[in-house]
């Protein structure tokens, strides 16, 4: 099993808080489609995925739902050639609601993708004006029920917590609206300010107000209450899924499958390596022109590869295995790392069920720092 990553790098406008890899100029657009066609050879050609069949497929960005049609077509047309691609693959395509009608639907539905991630952000306009959003509140209101009546069945819902404004009766809203939308599966992430983004310079220059870890914590506690309430698995530290209805995708990386990323800026991953395509538009489109694929690589050692498990699998309900660990990487590493571990076991963060180290709820609210402290 693996998955495909196609990375579009275009946006209609730019969210102030995004540190994605994107152009809001598509003047490039053209260009970068043929680009990404021909990577999609050479890397078949690569052979990086060893030949596993691809059981998913997930366009994001940037904005995917930008593209036309007959690029989108195109590109899954050279996939199908070049790639063993599942027949009941899942194909996931990031929309925006602003780009979400029925023409597009239509399309997107006859191209076989299956499932949508729509970035909804928030349902109140001052929200999504103090984020730079393209869309308003009431298109991400109307999104769900255009989608369904076009034939869309599978969905996921992405919200943003923790901005300044948000109350927690307004964050509340915004959960429950999605609720009675009957979403199986919802992504909710506390809004971070990478350096370098508009926000990051905004806040600096006191022009917009910073966040309130508080209230993030706050709000993730109400999320996560409020979730439960409705029957969701919180599978994931910013991922939430009815029984069976876990983006596949997603689930891959966090799994340690390896997956294949295409376009400028993309991740691949195949257990021993990892690889990156340059970040840059006119870079990748001039190297593509060459036959040549700009990216870097890293090997990874023993210790790289035990702390991608621990960073990843931390994240997930299941937890992190200390078999698994004993069997690929031997029981000293095992041992060490139940020692490390002892700690946060005392004070509540983290617990053993099955010989899985899990996080608590508490620990929830502290995965990235404890899977940290646990690394090699």
């Amino acid at each position: 099993m693996a998955g495909i990553y196609i990375h579009i790098p275009f946006c209609r406008q730019a969210c102030n808080y995004c540190n994605f890899h994107f152009s809001t100029s598509l003047h490039y657009k053209n260009d970068f489609t043929e680009a990404l066609l021909k990577e999609i050879v050479l890397q078949s050609q690569n052979n990086y995925l060893n030949g596993q069949t691809v059981e998913t497929i997930y366009f994001g960005g940037g904005t995917p739902s930008l593209l036309e049609i007959n690029e989108l077509q195109h590109i899954l047309q050279q996939l199908q050639q070049h790639f063993t691609i599942s027949p009941t693959a899942e194909i996931t395509l990031e929309a925006n609601p602003d780009d979400v009608h029925d023409e597009k639907l239509t399309g997107w539905l006859q191209l076989g993708i299956n499932r949508l991630s729509i970035g909804i952000q928030s349902l109140f306009e001052e929200d999504l004006q103090w984020m730079n959003r393209a869309h308003t509140a009431e298109e991400a209101k109307q999104v769900i029920s255009k989608a369904r009546a076009a034939g869309f069945e599978s969905f996921t819902v992405d919200l943003i917590y923790g901005t300044p404004g948000l109350t927690d009766e307004k964050w509340l809203y915004n959960i429950n609206w999605v609720l009675q939308q009957n979403i199986h599966h919802i992504s909710c992430y506390a809004l971070t300010v990478e350096e370098k983004t508009p926000l990051d310079k905004l806040i600096r220059l006191h022009k917009k107000e910073d966040v309130d870890a508080e209230q993030q914590s706050r709000q993730f506690v109400l999320l996560m209450d409020r979730l439960q309430e409705a029957g969701f698995e919180h599978y994931e530290i910013s991922n939430f899924a009815k029984p069976g209805y876990r983006s596949k995708h997603n689930s891959s990386y966090w799994k340690g499958t390896h997956y294949l990323g295409l376009g400028p800026s993309a991740h691949s991953f195949n257990g021993n390596s990892r690889q990156w395509n340059i970040a840059n538009n006119q870079q990748y489109i001039a190297a593509l022109k060459e036959n040549r694929i700009p990216f870097e690589q890293e090997l990874l050692t023993p210790d790289q590869q035990l702390n991608e498990y621990i960073m990843t699998s931390l994240r997930l309900m299941e937890g992190c295995s200390l078999t698994y660990i004993n069997n690929q990487f031997g029981e000293s590493r095992s041992q060490q790392l139940l020692q490390a571990a002892s700690t946060f076991q005392e004070t509540g963060l983290l617990t053993i069920s099955n010989n899985h180290l899990i996080l608590t709820r508490e620990g929830k609210l502290f995965a990235d720092r404890i899977a940290s402290d646990l690394f090699f």
